[in-house]
């Protein structure tokens, strides 16, 4: 599964080489107040879709796309998500090895560890 966030990672360094009239990734990693927006719109749009598709009110006549709405907004999260990560130079390698470091304790070890 990693292979395809890795090549994700790959397709959004490229586009540092491209132009904004070509690329619309140009276009967020040029522009970090854009780039942080749409990361919080995504982020908020997922929250959305999964609260109303897990609510009691369920749309019956709603098209079948919009059931497949929470993992299509999950996808917009972390693909704007890798994008303002790189826009501000935190290198998804560093992210994957610090996650790595987290999986050898138990998650409430290692919260207890950090420093505030």
């Amino acid at each position: 599964m990693s292979e395809i966030l890795d090549n994700l990672v790959r397709t959004i360094r490229d586009r540092k080489n491209s132009t904004e009239e070509k690329s619309y990734t140009k276009k967020l990693l040029n522009n970090k107040k854009l780039s942080e927006e749409k990361v919080l719109e995504e982020i908020n749009e997922l929250f959305q879709a999964v609260k109303l598709l897990n609510s009691e009110d369920k749309v019956f006549n709603a098209k079948p796309e919009f059931f497949n709405s929470d993992v299509t907004e999950a996808s917009d999260v972390v693909y704007h998500l890798l994008v303002y990560l790189e826009a501000n130079n935190i290198k998804y390698e560093d992210v994957l090895n610090e996650l790595k470091k987290r999986t050898l304790q138990s998650g409430l070890d290692e919260k207890a560890s950090r420093k505030v």
